[in-house]
């Protein structure tokens, strides 16, 4: 689960955004993203990760469409924003491992937001 935590972090978000095409989601995209071993068998990093898949799962809706040629197909949709409170606690969690000071664990965890996490330039959240 410290795997899911870390690349749903925004510590890994910032860090994609700067090193990828942000297009295509290759594997160098988390190969070579550097993670502490400390972070990987941090236990509270790993509750965090359970957390959050679970209210992922939680905040989910299936889609049901029915296709002339394919049938009935579902999708699961995850509203990603609606998690946002854990995502900020896995970087808080996140920071002594990178050596963080508190201004840089702000920027992280504020950045790109509006685009990310689907809040408007009027600072609501979209539907």
């Amino acid at each position: 689960m410290s795997a899911i935590a870390i690349l749903s972090s925004d510590v890994y978000w910032w860090w994609y955004t700067v090193t990828s095409n942000l297009r295509d989601m290759n594997p160098s995209d988390w190969k070579y993203f550097p993670v502490p071993e400390t972070a990987m068998n941090d236990s509270k990093i790993q509750r965090l990760g359970t957390e959050y898949v679970a209210d992922l799962k939680a905040n989910s809706t299936m889609l049901v469409r029915n296709q002339i040629l394919t049938g009935k197909t579902e999708t699961q949709s995850f509203k990603v924003q609606k998690s946002k409170p854990i995502i900020d606690r896995i970087d808080k969690a996140l920071a002594p491992h990178y050596g963080f000071t508190d201004e840089e664990l702000d920027f992280i965890i504020n950045y790109d937001i509006k685009y990310r996490m689907g809040l408007s330039s009027m600072g609501g959240e979209k539907g």
